[in-house]
């Protein structure tokens, strides 16, 4: 799985919107306090909030004391609902969905490899939400997976 960088900027600048909303719900956080606090480039952030707001992840207010916040609370808001606002679906095989692909002859159950990657990414995308994250409060099972023999190692 690649992570885009539009996804992993925009996790760190929910993960500030985060921090923001637990001191206070009510608070806005400007383009330019998430942009010099996570270091993201203001414009590539602008883009990337605009998406946000869309998805009906944040909200944004104008105005001098206008800015960012949460629609939601953080635990409410999982990984893969940001993967999916900035980069479309979780596994995407040519740009389409695992289940409408098709193979022939000796390919023919690739279509279950992809379908079963899918199932593994939701599995943990799905269950980890910002405040677990902010708070350093992982899931057991995700705990699980990274302590296994070989989680940090690189492979070719």
């Amino acid at each position: 799985m690649n992570i885009s960088a539009a996804t992993d900027y925009g996790m760190c600048a929910l993960l500030y919107l985060t921090e923001v909303y637990e001191e206070d719900s009510s608070l806005l956080a400007t383009t330019e306090q998430i942009s010099h606090s996570q270091e993201i480039p203001t414009k590539y952030l602008e883009s990337i909030l605009r998406q946000l707001r869309q998805a009906g992840i944040i909200e944004s207010h104008r105005g001098p004391n206008g800015g960012y916040r949460l629609c939601r609370a953080p635990k409410e808001i999982s990984v893969a609902d940001v993967i999916r606002a900035l980069d479309g679906p979780l596994a995407a095989v040519r740009s389409e969905r695992p289940e409408d692909v098709s193979y022939k002859g000796p390919a023919s159950h690739l279509q279950e490899v992809w379908i079963a990657v899918r199932v593994s990414l939701r599995e943990v995308l799905e269950e980890v939400n910002l405040s677990q994250i902010a708070s350093g409060g992982l899931p057991t099972k995700i705990k699980r997976a990274i302590d296994q023999p070989g989680a940090w190692d690189r492979r070719r």
